[in-house]
């Protein structure tokens, strides 16, 4: 009887062992899949939203240009393959790379725990933060806290990251949702709002184009970190992407383009739709 649960327990173990490595080779392969896709196809497809400036647009050619649009073709360059954009709606893109129509997601997507259910992503490649926009007219707000009042009304773009750090703080004054940046903007020049919390690069960008019409206050109300997606559990990719950030990141080609897309932002405009 010993004997027989013995042998009943090791075939039990190896075929325990047997099912393990099987399943870790196939998620070996998996992980391996992207890379190997790349390498295949001799080009790496890159996901998109143009319209969140200054890390993904579109100049007056209809050519992608940006912050984020250097960081992909730098990694092309690495990688020794060409470089293909995909435009996508912001809401769209974790679908597509879910559905392998993109490799890659680089569009200035903050890293948050609910995204990373549905993709895994690369160590941060740029830190950031939320701010607050007001009328030009207004003089006398200084921080985000001044507005928090009731008969205020607060704006940000909904689906992004501005809309729950806002439903988070904001308690007394109305809190409104617009479609996109540019109409929460809008909204604030028009006088519908009084402020409007949003990523600080893209109110460096609209502060820029619209001095005469709004300010930025733009000492931080959040910290924020951009990363790149990738499919989940997609090991490989990931961390041959963490390779290339250690890199690259610092690096005299990273702080180029970081002071010609933050810092020269009057210049690049001019080549703006």
């Amino acid at each position: 009887m010993k004997m027989s649960m013995s042998n009943g327990w090791k075939k039990f173990c190896f075929a325990a062992c047997l099912c393990a490595l099987i399943a870790g080779a196939a998620f070996a392969d998996e992980a391996q899949g992207t890379l190997d896709k790349i390498a295949k196809a001799g080009k790496i497809v890159i996901g998109s939203a143009p319209g969140y400036y200054p890390f993904e647009m579109m100049d007056k050619k209809g050519e992608f240009i940006g912050y984020d649009i250097d960081v992909g073709r730098a990694i092309a360059e690495a990688l020794g393959v060409k470089a293909e954009f995909r435009q996508f709606e912001f809401a769209g893109l974790i679908p597509a790379l879910q559905a392998g129509e993109i490799d890659i997601l680089l569009s200035g997507m903050s890293i948050t725990g609910k995204r990373a259910l549905s993709v895994s992503f690369s160590n941060p490649y740029f830190e950031t933060g939320q701010v607050l926009m007001v009328h030009k007219n207004d003089t006398e707000t200084k921080s985000w806290k001044d507005l928090d009042k009731k008969g205020k009304k607060v704006a940000t773009p909904q689906g992004q990251t501005s809309a729950l750090l806002a439903e988070s703080i904001i308690k007394e004054a109305e809190l409104l949702h617009f479609p996109t940046f540019p109409e929460t903007s809008l909204a604030l020049v028009n006088g519908q709002v009084d402020g409007v919390i949003y990523d600080q690069p893209g109110i460096l960008v609209y502060e820029a184009r619209n001095p005469d019409h709004v300010r930025g206050i733009h000492d931080l109300i959040s910290l924020e970190n951009l990363g790149i997606a990738c499919r989940l559990n997609d090991q490989a990719m990931v961390q041959w992407l963490n390779s290339f950030l250690f890199q690259y990141k610092d690096s005299p080609r990273e702080m180029a383009s970081r002071t010609k897309w933050m810092g020269n932002i009057k210049e690049w405009l001019k080549e703006m739709e």
